[in-house]
């Protein structure tokens, strides 16, 4: 097969999220040409949306907190949230590679990363979260953005990729770039990247890999459609845990921000539409997604909503700590009511029933009875009046499964051979959340494997092009 090229490279990526820019800068910190083209004019990924929460385990900031921490503790911690799944080598891989990414990231990509020490994230066992002072994952995008720029790194926004070009043994050798500005360009690559995302912002995908949340509203970013880990399939790309996904089960309605899940951490407790508890909220804000997707009643429009209840305690020690969850205040997204009764015809809840709901829980955090859930975690309560409210959907972050890679992010093939010069990262590849659903996400694993896959694949694509591979 014969194409004629508009232009040559030594790495493209394709997609300028978080997995993206690492990837970049990764193989560029080896003196290695690479450029970035991002399908989008302005920078949407789900690293964007994220909290920008990183887990290190055994990092030099844990040191400094005394907090002892290791990846063999992450390992465990990991596997016992996810369970069994079909990308666990991938899982112990991440982990002994968590510390030297956060490390990375602060000292050369210049992010402005700290420990969360105030309360332990869904699925650890210690603190080991690092992000943003303002926890928000624009910041850390946005020092990545400058730590590339800085490098003369390029960046093509506008540019969607329309396919791969292989040859015809199967190797990757370049792709098909359908610019606005500079229309249809064939791009030859010794190595590519994806770094593309996964497939949430795709309702067929969705509906096929993971339908019992395919009902709930997309919150991620609009460029996880799929594309990519579609390109990898056709060249014979293996997939592993497909089935997975991320999920978010109190996203504040109509605003469109999360409630953060500090609150339900700390006694928040959420009921569907008649005032009543359906479940254990502290299995994870991933995790009790279904549950809230199931119990919730569907409005016009087909929002599902149910409601977070907490008190004036919980709000105010949130309030201090997160940015976010500030915001979501200052434009009304929570309700304070100084009674059961109040609180309840807010949103037209049955006041018998969520004064019978409060009153159980109370009992329960107060140790007087078991919780009939199963929760054992009760934060700050038994709650205490004034109460607050927040109306809430479940909602899709996004997919935990894609391409399965090796240990140097190359795609592998069903029979175990890479696709040649294919790597993957973040979205597009396996996760490490378990096999299917969203019970086994524990907080940070979206970036963890967006960060530290792109850093990976960006310094093993660089390697081979230095040894003439």
């Amino acid at each position: 097969m014969s194409t004629q090229w508009d232009m040559e490279i030594d790495i493209l990526v394709i997609g300028a999220g978080g997995c993206g820019l690492a990837a970049a800068l990764s193989a560029n910190e080896l003196g290695v040409e690479v450029g970035v083209v991002e399908k989008f004019e302005e920078f949407q990924g789900n690293t964007t949306l994220s909290t920008g929460s990183i887990p290190g385990a055994g990092t030099r900031f844990q040191r400094e907190a005394k907090i002892d921490d290791s990846p063999e503790k992450l390992i465990e911690d990991l596997l016992r949230k996810s369970g069994p799944h079909e990308a666990e080598e991938l899982t112990r891989l991440l982990a002994y590679e968590s510390a030297p990414l956060v490390e990375w990231l602060v000292d050369y990509a210049k992010a402005d990363l700290h420990l969360i020490k105030d309360y332990l994230h869904v699925g650890h066992s210690v603190p080991r979260l690092h992000a943003p002072p303002a926890r928000k994952g624009k910041f850390l995008h946005d020092d990545l953005l400058r730590a590339v720029r800085a490098r003369n790194i390029p960046i093509a926004i506008g540019s969607p990729v329309g396919n791969l070009v292989a040859d015809e043994g199967g190797t990757v050798i370049g792709a098909i770039v359908q610019g606005k500005r500079t229309g249809e360009q064939k791009i030859r690559a010794k190595k590519i990247i994806l770094a593309a995302n996964g497939f949430a912002a795709n309702p067929e995908m969705v509906r096929k890999y993971c339908p019992e949340i395919a009902a709930a509203e997309y919150f991620g970013g609009h460029g996880s459609t799929g594309e990519a880990i579609v390109w990898g399939e056709r060249l014979g790309g293996e997939f592993a845990n497909i089935g997975a996904y991320q999920g978010y089960a109190i996203v504040a309605y109509p605003h469109g921000s999360i409630l953060s899940w500090t609150t339900v951490e700390k006694g928040a407790i959420v009921v569907d539409p008649k005032g009543k508890r359906f479940g254990d909220e502290s299995i994870g804000y991933s995790g009790y997604t279904p549950d809230v997707l199931v119990h919730s009643v569907s409005r016009p429009g087909h929002t599902r909503l149910a409601y977070a209840v907490f008190d004036t305690r919980i709000r105010d020690y949130v309030a201090s700590h997160e940015e976010e969850f500030r915001d979501l205040l200052e434009i009304g997204g929570t309700k304070e009511r100084p009674a059961i009764d109040d609180l309840a015809t807010t949103y037209g809840l049955d006041p018998q029933s969520l004064e019978e709901t409060i009153q159980a829980y109370n009992t329960a955090a107060r140790g007087k009875i078991k919780d009939p859930f199963g929760r054992t975690d009760f934060g700050f309560a038994p709650l205490e009046p004034p109460y607050v409210i927040c109306q809430v959907t479940p909602g899709l972050f996004h997919t935990q499964g894609g391409l399965k890679v090796n240990r140097l992010g190359m795609v592998l093939r069903g029979d175990h051979q890479i696709i040649k010069n294919l790597f993957a990262g973040g979205g597009v590849t396996a996760g490490i959340s378990g096999r299917m659903g969203a019970r086994g996400y524990a907080s940070g694993n979206g970036l963890l494997s967006a960060l530290g896959l792109g850093r990976i694949a960006g310094r093993a694509a660089a390697k081979e092009i230095l040894e003439g591979i």
